[in-house]
């Protein structure tokens, strides 16, 4: 492991605003934030919002910089990418953002039922080749479905065209409704929305500027149970 990582991982400990649940904890239901991140981390009452798969966090930070009325939660397994996030937080002062350190799989170990207002998929991996891993397959959707808020969203924006019309299949098998959608956000959508949703599509990570730069486009889609 290189130095950089050691010292990341090192630093992570140091932060309020990073949790990282150890096996056990997962593995015997006693995380004692399950069901209480908004009084006990946060402490305050909002809507809470998850990035899944967060990556180093640049869209979790951009949203919670946005919307400060929000509670906002970067998940993902890498630790040294959730570093990056974590210590961009602190250096813009944000209260309201924070890191959790699992496996996506553990989301129901982790969340209370009807816990989160909203969810954000940013670029997932499309798994080719392997649908039920896919963050919208039937798995996820079904585990979505138990730790969102009646009303709830799910957002995903993705430069993968299989992942993008895979999740518009489960849409329509599972009979959810779309709110958003379009094949080609900055040319269709951004134009047409409100400047408040403009801000939020808008938002670019380090790896999304680059395929846009590479001439790839970019889909996204907004639904609800």
């Amino acid at each position: 492991m290189g130095k950089n990582k050691i010292s990341r991982f090192a630093e992570n400990a140091t932060f309020e605003h990073v949790v990282q649940p150890t096996f056990t904890e997962l593995m015997a239901d006693t995380l004692p934030l399950r069901g209480r991140w908004n009084a006990d981390f946060f402490e305050r009452e909002a809507p809470l919002v998850l990035e899944l798969g967060c990556g180093r966090g640049e869209y979790t930070i951009g949203l919670a910089r946005l919307a400060p009325q929000k509670n906002y939660l970067g998940v993902d397994i890498k630790g040294a990418r959730i570093w990056r996030g974590a210590k961009t937080a602190v250096e813009l002062g944000l209260d309201n953002v924070g890191f959790l350190r699992t496996h996506v799989d553990h989301l129901l170990r982790c969340f209370g039922p009807q816990e989160v207002d909203e969810i954000w998929l940013t670029f997932s991996d499309p798994q080719i080749g392997k649908a039920r891993k896919r963050l919208t397959s039937p798995l996820f959707l079904a585990r979505y479905k138990e730790i969102l808020k009646p009303g709830g969203v799910i957002h995903l924006k993705t430069d993968s065209p299989l992942l993008y019309e895979y999740t518009l299949e489960q849409i329509a098998a599972h009979g959810l409704t779309i709110q958003e959608r379009s094949a080609e956000v900055y040319a269709e959508l951004v134009p047409r929305v409100s400047p408040e949703e403009q801000a939020v599509l808008n938002i670019r990570t380090y790896y999304e500027q680059m395929w846009l730069e590479a001439g790839r486009t970019i889909h996204y889609v907004r639904f609800a149970f």
